[in-house]
């Protein structure tokens, strides 16, 4: 499904990325960890060739995204960190633009029921809190069928009770094959998520590897712990630095 061998992105003098490689089978998700600035969203545009980055290989459902765009994205879905919708627009024409890109959707009255969207089809997206707009964002990623989203920072904004509906719709979608790649700060939801994880420091990767791997290296007894010991927050002092960063 993904294929990522050596990948590198840099803006002008910044090195935000540095060498990062993976892959990713069918149904699989992996979870980008690393404090804001580590280069988390910096790798994913990198993949997705929104940023011009360096690799040895990179293929996306076996095609390369920069040079076969139009079928690979076909078949991927994305949902940014921030996704800014035009003024005025209301949830039913997002729903019906977005659609109108692909040969064939899911119903969206469907997902709007799944999303706790259902009967604010005619409210503009700009009226709604940001955890409706965080919930219509990840919906339109999804809304026709890809077979590989990338998510970042899915969750951001919502309540408990609206993240765990989505992790039971993302759960379902997995086990029917959709392969995800995902960032988050939430280490619960990578835990109910994520097969493997991937964890960067200043752009550079300094695990990859199972939940229980990342246990067993750390010495931990908790993903929190063990992330913070991983990325090297407990001895750099993670409120202590400077996360201007980009990604």
């Amino acid at each position: 499904m993904l294929r990522v061998q050596h990948l590198s992105v840099a803006y002008g003098s910044k090195q935000a990325v540095t060498d990062v490689s993976f892959q990713l089978g069918k149904g699989e998700v992996i979870g980008i960890l690393g404090a804001n600035g580590a280069g988390k969203s910096s790798t994913i545009a990198g993949i997705l060739g929104i940023e011009k980055g360096t690799f040895s290989e990179l293929t996306i459902l076996e095609r390369s995204p920069i040079q076969h765009r139009r079928e690979v994205f076909r078949d991927v879905g994305v949902q940014f960190q921030e996704t800014a919708f035009p003024d005025r627009l209301t949830v039913q024409e997002a729903c019906r633009q977005w659609s109108a890109l692909y040969e064939e959707t899911l119903p969206a009255g469907d997902l709007l029921r799944t999303f706790g969207l259902a009967g604010k089809e005619q409210q503009t997206v700009n009226s709604l809190s940001g955890g409706e707009r965080q919930r219509l964002a990840v919906l339109l990623a999804l809304i026709h069928r890809p077979k590989l989203v990338f998510l970042d920072e899915l969750t951001t904004g919502l309540d408990p009770m609206a993240r765990r509906l989505l992790w039971q719709r993302l759960l379902t979608m997995k086990q029917q094959g959709l392969s995800m790649v995902l960032t988050s700060h939430y280490m619960d939801e990578v835990e109910i998520l994520c097969d493997t994880i991937l964890i960067l420091r200043h752009g550079c990767p300094v695990f990859q590897g199972t939940v229980a791997q990342a246990l067993q290296e750390s010495g931990k007894t908790s993903l929190e712990e063990a992330y913070l010991a991983l990325a090297g927050a407990e001895t750099e002092g993670f409120w202590h630095e400077d996360h201007s960063d980009i990604g």
